[in-house]
């Protein structure tokens, strides 16, 4: 798991939750072209397809634009943004636009599971808003190094959450926009409306099946997991709730069927067992229960990027 920056809720609101003004209920369609200057001095020519919300009008629901007013303090940074009901998805130069609107789409059905067009909990996007909760798109790590973004003090109004685009979409060896934007729902939207269910602090009921799955309460990585334990996370600068974010994603899309392929199982066996729904049902009781609770109103379906809602 990477992160910028953790939610600094207290402070969202100063520089802007991008979302706040933002309607849910479908603008007139159009679609345009905007010319924008990115940090570098280069025009950019934008493509504005009808925006997220315009339900069953385009082949491309997500509009890309420039980075509107509220998120004027990103230009030294970021040149484009998607708005998925009201919440941050941003750009640095560089990043191609399928890329970006696939990872727009991941957000939209992670968060609009049935495709409607409104988001299946309210509650959920409402709370990220208030955190100015923001995906963060690069090229590559080294762009996002050199960027400036770390030293800008923007994690002390946003929550943050970083993806490359090597990593993101299908034709990738494994779309990594399922894991980070999971994260980021997780931390800001889903444990802030329902903190005792899904919340990442100890005693939740999210921390008490990670215990379980870790075979004991462990602040910090152990020296050893024990024998029993199938899940096993050893970034030592991982601390318990980030812990919690990534025994989220594994459980919850497990149970989704994102790590079902046989390669993948191999692959993430050393970090988590439980790699298929079968395997989680069996495995690990506790996180079935919680990630198929439908009081959570938690995404039922793998997110493939390809974000239709229905007319």
């Amino acid at each position: 798991m990477r992160r910028l920056a953790g939610a600094h809720l207290a402070a969202a609101l100063a520089l802007g939750s991008c979302g706040a003004e933002s309607s849910l209920e479908p603008p007139a369609a159009s679609t345009s072209t905007t010319t924008v200057e990115d940090p570098a001095g280069t025009t950019v020519a934008t493509t504005e397809p009808p925006a997220a919300n315009q339900r069953g009008t385009s082949e491309v629901p997500l509009a890309i634009t420039a980075l509107p007013e509220a998120l004027a303090d990103w230009r030294p940074w970021a040149d484009r943004h998607v708005d998925v009901f009201g919440v941050n998805v941003v750009a640095l130069p560089g990043v191609s636009e399928d890329v970006l609107r696939h990872a727009a789409g991941v957000m939209a059905q992670y968060l609009d599971n049935d495709a409607d067009g409104h988001p299946d909990a309210p509650a959920v996007v409402e709370a990220m808003r208030d955190a100015a909760a923001t995906l963060v798109m690069a090229v590559d790590e080294d762009q996002l190094e050199e960027s400036g973004i770390f030293e800008s003090g923007l994690d002390r109004h946003y929550a943050i959450q970083d993806l490359y685009e090597g990593e993101t979409g299908p034709l990738r060896r494994f779309d990594a926009s399922l894991e980070e934007v999971h994260h980021l729902i997780l931390d800001t939207g889903w444990g802030a409306v329902y903190p005792d269910r899904l919340g990442v602090e100890e005693g939740s009921d999210l921390t008490r099946a990670m215990d379980v799955a870790r075979g004991g309460r462990f602040l910090e990585v152990p020296d050893h997991y024990p024998e029993d334990a199938w899940y096993h996370y050893d970034d030592e600068t991982c601390e318990y709730d980030c812990m919690a974010t990534e025994y989220a994603y594994w459980a919850h899309t497990s149970l989704l069927g994102a790590q079902a392929d046989p390669d993948r199982c191999e692959e993430v066996a050393v970090e988590w067992r439980p790699c298929t729904a079968d395997l989680l049902r069996t495995i690990d009781p506790l996180a079935t229960a919680l990630f198929a609770d439908p009081e959570l109103l938690l995404p039922t379906r793998l997110p493939d990027g390809e974000y239709r809602p229905a007319p």
